[in-house]
Formats: structure tokens, C-alpha cells, sequence
């Protein structure tokens, strides 16, 4: 384990959305409704809740979400989020609150065993730890890892790269940190994850054996798919996205589901700002790599290491879904998101899988991203600033929606205004 001194301005703090007192009173009002009606919450309740909650945030700028708040709110959350193609069993995500650990090294230990209850059988449990919320002018411990497992990538002297190229700075970091890669340094060595806590200081823990759960990737008719020693980690935990539920941010709220095999074999494997490894994969079926030989070389071997990697992991006995299949299950989705009288919001570039995309139903659909909270976002000059309540569902007569478009024009001036001139 090892730690560095903060300097600078609050990493955590540029992420978050900047919201008016009276844009989080809307989304905070907006979410008690929608919880009203998602848990049917009397209206007498309802009322009271929403009295709360603005009474405290235009007293302290805060309000504290219930444990069935916030169970609620991270559903609702992942239903919203329009790039995840494997919303159907949205209802079934197993929420674990978390808002009291603050100590790195506890907030390390919970998420190991969050790993093991998550797949540690091999039948996966999409689940969610969500800690501490941010405060005005002040940051909980957040994980800066944007996966709890995640490979090195290495930069070697004589200009060659070992690994995957997208953690090749981060690797950088946590070595600074004081982690040792072993050696030799492999295109698989698991990263430790990294914290920063709440004073601002980073920590490194190592990654324990028993949650160290690779799948070896083989093909069942290609032998020689095994020279080349491929390998990938059974269970994916994203945990460097903010949760943000009724105007309140959770900068630490890491969350696991089960892969699609396109996920890994078609872009962490094959792309090139990843492994790149498409070529010698070819190389491993006989395929000759020429465009002149074969132009469609690539599809032959995307085609045989999405196989490769499918019957791998079942083979091993965890769980993962073809893009199929999954296209298939999301269509079920927005059936019962239409029968249930909602707009679903999808990000087209995101659901449509990277493999015979066209020969999917969701290749057809048209979709639109209506960037509803609660929701989940990486930072407010990526994503978080677009995102705002969806009233889709309400009656609201031509006034009330010419007076919704004129504050909403209004809050975004303010957000440019306030880009534009670096106020953070």
C-alpha cells in the first residue's frame, strides 16, 4: 500500500454536476414523485417527504436519502442509463448501502468481498455498493480504478507496448504509488486499485488471490488459439462513475453485471487502442491477414474469437450472454417500458453490439438518449450536465412546458457561462 500528498484543485469535486439550490430542489422534488409511484407511496407521505426535502436543502444545501430511497434510485438509475444494453432485469439489482465507510482501507475490504458475492459461484449478481455522497465543498473517499480488475499496460523502452493501451498512464500512476510489476511484465498482470480519500491522499491495495478470477481463452476447434495465452477477468465492476439520484452526487458508487462476450472479444482484445490483437489472433485460425488475400479476414476472426471466448467462459462456468441474445432481451425491455406507459432512452452507438450488428433487432430501432435522472455519468464536462428530469410522463399543459423549456435554456446558459469562464 502506499500514498502521495494531494496538490491542486479537488479532482472529485471538478467531476460533479454543478446544480443550482433550485435545480436540486426540481430533481429532488422529481424523484420523490417518482418514488411515490414506483413504490406506491401514499400521497399524504409523498407530501411530506417532498416538505422535507426542500426544507433541508434550502437550509443546508443537503438532504440524506432513506435506505429505500436510495435502493430505488439506483435502479431507477440503471433503467435511465441509455447505454447499457442489459437493462431487463433492472428490478433485480441488489443495492448495498455503504454511506457510512469512509476509511480507504475498509472501503478497499468491501469491495473485495462485493467481488466474491457478485460471481464468486459463477452464476454472476449485478450489484451495487454505494458509499458516502458528496457534501457542498467537500469529497468522500472515491475510487479512482475504473474497474476494480483491470489489466497493466506498459510502455517497454524500445518503444513496443505489452498489454492493454488504455491503462498505460494509469499504470504509470500506481507504480509511482509503489506498485511492483512482476517480472517479466505480461499482457495480463491485474492492477491494484487505487483510492483517493477523503483528505485527498491516493492508496494502493493489491488485488487478493481469491477474487483473481481469470478465464483462459481457448477455441474448441483451434488449437493453437492457446499459444497465444489470452485470458480475460470473469466478473466486469465499473467504479469510476457518479450515481446521481434527486439532486445529490455519489462520486463512489462501483457496480457489477455480467459480460457480453462482444465486450471482450470485439473491442477489449481486438481494438486497436486496446490489445490489438486481431492479427495474431488470424494468425492462430490460418487466416492470411493480407487485404488482398482475404479482405474479410477480420470478420472471420472476430467471428471465431467471439466463439472462443463464449464457450471459454462457459466452459469455466460463469456466466455471459452472445450480442443475440442480449439484443433480444433488450427488445423485451423496451416492450415492457412501452407497456408500462414510459419512453425508454437508449444511446444507439452503445446498444447496437460491434458484431454482425445489422443481423440484430436493435440495429432497426430508433432510439433516443432523453438523459433522465437519476442516472449515472462520468463527469459534468463529459456527460453530467446534460442530464436533467424527464417529465415525459406528466400532464403539463402548453404554458407549464413553454415555462419548462425557459428555465431549462436558462440553466444551461448558466452552465456554459460557467465553463466558458472557468468559474469550478
Amino acid at each position: 500500500m502506499g500514498a502521495d500528498n494531494f496538490v491542486g484543485a479537488d479532482p472529485v469535486q471538478r467531476r460533479l454536476r454543478r446544480l443550482s439550490r433550485a435545480e436540486r430542489i426540481d430533481e429532488a422534488v422529481q424523484f420523490v414523485r417518482e418514488f411515490a409511484r414506483e413504490t406506491a407511496l401514499p400521497d399524504a407521505a409523498r407530501r411530506r417527504r417532498e416538505t422535507d426535502v426542500v426544507r433541508a436543502l434550502r437550509r443546508d444545501g443537503q438532504y440524506d436519502h432513506t435506505p429505500d430511497e436510495l435502493a430505488v434510485g439506483a435502479r431507477l438509475a440503471w433503467r435511465n442509463h441509455a447505454r447499457c444494453i442489459g437493462r431487463l432485469w433492472w428490478k433485480s439489482l441488489e443495492v448495498v448501502d455503504c454511506r457510512q465507510i469512509t476509511d480507504p482501507a475498509h472501503l478497499a475490504g468491501h469491495m473485495f468481498e462485493h467481488m466474491k458475492a457478485a460471481g464468486g459461484d459463477g452464476r454472476i449478481r449485478s450489484r451495487i455498493s454505494i458509499f458516502a455522497p458528496a457534501r457542498p465543498g467537500q469529497s468522500p473517499t472515491t475510487i479512482e480504478s475504473s474497474q476494480i480488475l483491470q489489466y497493466a499496460g506498459y510502455l517497454m523502452p524500445e518503444g513496443a507496448i505489452v498489454g492493454d493501451r488504455k491503462n498505460i498512464e494509469f499504470t504509470r500512476t500506481v507504480m509511482s504509488l509503489g506498485w511492483v510489476p512482476p517480472e517479466p511484465r505480461g499482457q495480463f498482470d491485474l492492477l491494484p486499485l487505487l483510492i483517493r480519500g477523503e483528505d485527498g491522499r491516493r492508496y494502493i491495495f493489491d488485488i487478493p488471490a481469491d477474487i483473481r478470477i481469470d478465464v483462459a481463452i481457448t477455441h474448441p476447434e483451434h488449437p493453437a488459439l492457446s499459444d497465444l495465452q489470452l485470458r480475460w477477468y470473469a466478473v466486469p465492476c465499473v467504479s469510476n462513475m457518479i450515481l446521481t439520484i434527486g439532486g445529490i452526487d455519489y462520486p463512489c458508487a462501483p457496480f457489477n453485471g455480467h459480460y457480453m462476450g462482444t465486450e471482450i472479444a470485439s473491442r477489449n482484445l481486438a481494438d486497436t487502442r486496446r490489445y490489438d490483437l486481431l492479427p495474431a489472433v488470424a494468425a492462430a485460425f490460418g487466416l492470411d491477414a493480407r487485404k488482398k488475400a482475404d479482405p474479410l479476414w477480420r470478420d472471420r476472426a472476430l467471428t471465431e474469437l467471439n466463439h472462443a471466448v463464449l464457450s471459454s467462459f462457459r466452459t469455466a462456468g460463469f456466466e455471459m450472454v452472445d450480442h443475440h441474445t442480449a439484443s433480444e432481451q433488450f427488445m423485451e425491455f423496451v416492450k415492457l417500458e412501452q407497456k408500462e406507459g414510459r419512453f425508454v432512452s437508449a444511446d444507439w452507438s452503445w446498444i447496437v453490439p460491434p458484431q454482425a450488428s445489422s443481423a440484430c433487432p436493435v440495429f432497426h430501432l430508433p432510439m433516443n438518449d432523453r438523459l433522465a435522472v437519476p442516472n449515472f455519468f462520468v463527469s459534468r464536462a463529459i456527460d453530467g450536465n446534460a442530464l436533467r428530469p424527464d417529465r415525459g410522463r406528466e400532464r403539463r399543459n402548453r404554458w407549464m412546458r413553454r415555462y419548462d423549456r425557459l428555465k431549462r435554456r436558462w440553466w444551461d446558459w448558466r452552465r456554459t457561462r460557467d465553463f466558458l469562464f472557468q468559474r469550478n
